[in-house]
C-alpha cells in the first residue's frame, strides 16, 4: 500500500497526525477513519489500507495525540487497561473538533477528488457523529457508537446521511440506547440503522474475541453502498 504518516496542520498547536492510505489510482474521494481506543493500531491501520483498496483516500487521525502520540496497543489485558486510561483523560467534545478539523485537512489535499465521509468504531462512532454535526462531512458512518445516546442534543445539526450499525448483544450500548438514538432521528430520512443479530461489540475487529466473519462483511458491504451513493 502506498500509505504514512502524515501531519495535520490545521489545528491551535503542533503534534496532530494521521495514517495515510492512497487507493491504487492515487486519487478519489476522502475518508476520515476514526480509532477505536487502542489508538492508530495495526487493525485501524489495515482498514484504512482496505478502503484505500475501495479507491478511497483514507486518513486515520491520532485522536490521543493531546495525550499521548501515535497509540499503538494490542487487545491483551495490558494494552485494554492502557486504552481505558487514555479514553478517561478524552475530552469528546474536543476530540470530535479535532477529528472535524482532520475531515477538513483531509479535503484540502490534492489526492482528494469529491466529498469526505467520517467512519468511525465505537468511540471513533461518536466523534464521527460530531464531525458530522460540525458540518464538516458529507456522510458518516458510526459502527456501535459509544456514548451518542449522550450527545443527542447534536442530532438536529446533522443534515448530511448517516449510517448506523449496532451489535444487537452490546452492553455497553443496550438496546435502550440505540431506541434514544433513533428517536432523535425519528421523521427524518438522513439516517439508517442496522442492528446486526447474535453479535457483541467489537464485531468488526479481527482482533478481538467479538470479531463476527459474516456481520463485519454485510456491515462493510453495506457501508460501501452507502458511500458510493452519497459520495
Amino acid at each position: 500500500m502506498n500509505s504514512k504518516w502524515i501531519d495535520i496542520l490545521n489545528v491551535e498547536k503542533p503534534g496532530f497526525s494521521g495514517y495515510l492510505s492512497l487507493p491504487p489510482t492515487g486519487t478519489g474521494p476522502g475518508i476520515v477513519i476514526v480509532q477505536e481506543i487502542w489508538g492508530v493500531n495495526s487493525h485501524i491501520r489495515a482498514v484504512a489500507d482496505q478502503y484505500a483498496l475501495d479507491g478511497y483516500v483514507v486518513l486515520a487521525p491520532d485522536v490521543f495525540w493531546r495525550q499521548q502520540p501515535r497509540v499503538d496497543l494490542g487487545y491483551d489485558d495490558a494494552g485494554r487497561a492502557q486504552a481505558m486510561e487514555l479514553r478517561k483523560a478524552v475530552d469528546d467534545a474536543q476530540a470530535g473538533a479535532d477529528i472535524a478539523a482532520a475531515a477538513e485537512y483531509l479535503k484540502g489535499l490534492p489526492e482528494v477528488t469529491g466529498a469526505v465521509a467520517a467512519i468511525g468504531y465505537c468511540l471513533g462512532g461518536q466523534l464521527a457523529y460530531r464531525a458530522a454535526a460540525a458540518g464538516k462531512v458529507d456522510a458518516a458512518v458510526a459502527y456501535y457508537g459509544g456514548g451518542i445516546q449522550n450527545a443527542l442534543e447534536l442530532a438536529g445539526n446533522i443534515e448530511q446521511p448517516i449510517l448506523f450499525h449496532y451489535a444487537a448483544l452490546d452492553k455497553m450500548i443496550p438496546a435502550e440506547a440505540v431506541d434514544q438514538v433513533k428517536m432523535a432521528f425519528e421523521g427524518r430520512d438522513n439516517a439508517t440503522f442496522h442492528t446486526y443479530p447474535g453479535v457483541d461489540h467489537g464485531f468488526n475487529c479481527w482482533g478481538r474475541p467479538a470479531y463476527n466473519q459474516k456481520a463485519s462483511a454485510l456491515a462493510h458491504g453495506r457501508t460501501l453502498s452507502f458511500l458510493s451513493e452519497h459520495l
